[in-house]
């Protein structure tokens, strides 16, 4: 474990540059940011510039929370009661089909159970990131951003039960999960109607908690205040932090949306430091020489195209909604869960209900879809845009 001064000073130099530099790399190379500031971190930790420290791991923890409460800002949950039941029907009946898909495939080569739970698995984190780079007037970004939403509810609940069945048996400890994680559930949605009827009846009360014009920042100090209630919540009743800090960001959105520029503002902080911090993070835990060992790359190889593929065929159920173009870029929009395919990973290999070469297969997937399907989103996305023009 290296948390001496000189690798906390390499650290911060290698960061630093980092931040600096990826959108020019991004520029020159025409490669979205998060990729580009995962490779540098990779290659920056196969050079021993970047080891283990543990303010960075706290660091881009707090930065892969953070992005997740960036995420939830941009789902308005009243957009649920007001959702196209066409869309929404289609959206569950996706998730259902890529589940299935799933279950065929492990059942039919004898996998391990656990790629019922990895395969389908969702994220909006990068989908976020998508955002920023295309802007929100997509249709498809907007239907992506919503199902995306939904199933990634349903992927750390089952998560937060795979992961306490691992990690303590079917005993009290898992009991005890379930409780907790549906108790936060049931009263995250009593909170949800008890503030829109507070704020229906008392909509000044926004404002006071939220000014207008404010010059000692209430509106972010709010933000911060909700952002890390949640964290510790969620460490107390020992659940999945992500999924805390994600609902925290949708309860911003759904009741303070007075304040346009809030958004912004905490994307700018997000975006220039603590999120670069968590994609480098993640580059520098991938080893490069995992691509020395007998396997690896195949398995890294058949994940990622039995996950694309998966998505692909799935998402023809919105095929009549989106058109063919905008069908394949929902699709691949939804096939890069970098984080909580990492996660997953992590929990199985400390479980020891996968290998260790499974495990790089799987972190060598999870960053290898998110490079592809940036890359394969924006050449599409250009193909678009010039045959609007034309």
């Amino acid at each position: 474990m290296q948390t001496d001064g000189a690798s906390g000073l390499s650290i911060l130099i290698v960061l630093a540059f980092i931040i600096f530099t990826s959108p020019y790399f991004s520029k020159i190379l025409r490669i979205p940011i998060a990729p580009i500031e995962i490779i540098l971190g990779s290659i920056a930790g196969y050079l021993g510039l970047i080891g283990y420290n543990d303010i960075f791991h706290i660091v881009s923890e707090v930065g892969f929370f953070y992005l997740m409460f960036l995420a939830g800002t941009e789902v308005d949950l009243r957009l649920f009661f007001t959702i196209d039941k066409k869309i929404l029907k289609a959206g569950i009946v996706y998730i259902l089909i890529l589940y299935l898909l799933s279950a065929l495939l492990t059942f039919g080569f004898d996998l391990n159970r656990l790629f019922i739970l990895i395969i389908p698995i969702m994220a909006v984190g990068m989908i976020f990131t998508l955002f920023k780079e295309y802007g929100r007037e997509e249709e498809w970004l907007n239907i992506g951003m919503l199902i995306a939403s939904i199933g990634e509810v349903i992927s750390i609940i089952l998560l937060t039960f795979v992961g306490a069945y691992m990690k303590f048996g079917a005993g009290s400890e898992l009991l005890f999960s379930i409780i907790y994680l549906v108790g936060f559930l049931i009263f995250s949605m009593i909170g949800f109607k008890i503030l829109n009827v507070l704020f229906w009846w008392y909509p000044q009360l926004k404002v006071i908690l939220m000014p207008y014009y404010d010059n000692s920042e209430r509106d972010i100090r709010l933000c911060m205040a909700l952002f890390f209630s949640i964290i510790a919540l969620m460490l107390y009743l020992n659940l999945e932090i992500a999924f805390g800090a994600f609902v925290a960001g949708t309860f911003i959105a759904s009741f303070f949306d007075h304040k346009k520029d809030l958004p912004h503002k905490l994307a700018s902080f997000g975006f220039g430091f603590l999120v670069p911090t968590f994609f480098v993070y993640i580059g520098s835990t991938f080893k490069l020489n995992a691509f020395m060992i007998d396997g690896v790359v195949k398995d890294a190889a058949l994940i990622v195209g039995v996950m694309i593929g998966f998505r692909i065929i799935s998402s023809f159920v919105f095929l009549n909604i989106l058109g063919f173009k905008q069908m394949i870029l929902y699709a691949l929009s939804h096939s890069m869960p970098l984080t909580l395919l990492i996660a997953v990973a992590t929990i199985a290999h400390k479980s020891n209900n996968i290998s260790e070469n499974f495990y790089f297969s799987f972190i060598l997937a999870s960053l290898t879809q998110a490079i592809i399907v940036t890359i394969g989103i924006k050449i599409i996305m250009g193909y678009k845009n010039k045959s609007l023009k034309t």
